[in-house]
């Protein structure tokens, strides 16, 4: 019993030493993360003024402003540009021979992943944060007070760990930052044709079925309910749900990854 918890303990460590060499490594190139907040900023300021006059549409969520609306679609944009950073990076430490010289090291394995993960969640949650204030500067609201921006921003990191758990096992099976890059658009397309810019209730045909379908719309769905009507335990714990089990999934297919790459050497 004190041997697992001392093998917890020492595998928590070292995966918070991980994650702070990520972040290291991401604030040294700060300019790469500048994107997921211009363009996201840039894009809501475009919708809130081209589509301002469809609040009063039937069928549109009943809102004071276009930005409370945009909020979350806004958010889940600026977390795309950052989603597959775990995976890049992972497929870097490999391409320069720093991940095999981890690999020999008394570092468990896990953490490896979970370390890059940690170090993306951080970022993702970082621009949530800035997000949330700018938007709140020009007038916009979170009905569900500071519980729902906590739910928020766990969201966002939660997101990022879903995504970067898939990229990291790509990065795994490929080597190629290439092929783990490769994946960002698909990953812009999902969140396009979601509800995260426009309800689906005003959509139609193929396109209204694929958006209720993708499970960027069951997050965004109750995480928007949050920013416009208020707290609801139920749309929080859908909200945080959702982008859970999917990052449990993907984490657990990396682990998976990792193992079939170490039996193969």
């Amino acid at each position: 019993m004190n041997e697992n918890r001392s093998g917890f303990r020492l595998a928590g460590i070292q995966t918070l030493e991980l994650t702070q060499r990520s972040l290291q490594n991401e604030f040294r190139q700060w300019v790469v993360i500048l994107p997921g907040l211009i363009f996201p900023l840039m894009m809501a300021a475009v919708y809130s003024s081209q589509f301002g006059r469809t609040l009063g549409l039937p069928g549109f969520p009943k809102v004071d402003s276009f930005l409370d609306f945009i909020l979350p679609g806004s958010i889940l944009q600026a977390v795309s540009f950052g989603a597959t950073t775990a995976g890049t990076a992972l497929a870097l430490d490999i391409e320069d021979g720093f991940f095999d010289r981890l690999l020999v090291s008394p570092v468990s394995r896990v953490p490896i992943l979970l370390g890059r993960l940690g170090g993306a969640a951080v970022i993702a949650a970082g621009k949530a944060v800035i997000l949330i204030l700018i938007f709140l500067a020009c007038g916009a609201r979170i009905r569900s007070g500071l519980g729902g921006v906590v739910v928020v921003i766990l969201i966002a990191a939660l997101l990022v760990l879903a995504i970067g758990g898939l990229a990291q096992s790509m990065a795994i099976k490929t080597g190629s930052q290439e092929a783990v890059g490769a994946t960002f658009p698909l990953i812009f397309v999902t969140i396009f044709m979601s509800s995260a810019f426009f309800p689906t209730a005003l959509m139609d045909g193929w396109y209204r079925a694929l958006a209720e379908n993708n499970p960027i719309t069951w997050t965004v769905d109750p995480m928007r309910r949050l920013v416009i009507e208020g707290w609801s335990t139920t749309d929080v714990l859908q909200a945080l749900g959702v982008p859970l089990l999917i990052s449990v999934v993907t984490i657990s297919l990396a682990i998976r990854s990792l193992q079939g790459m170490l039996k193969s050497t």
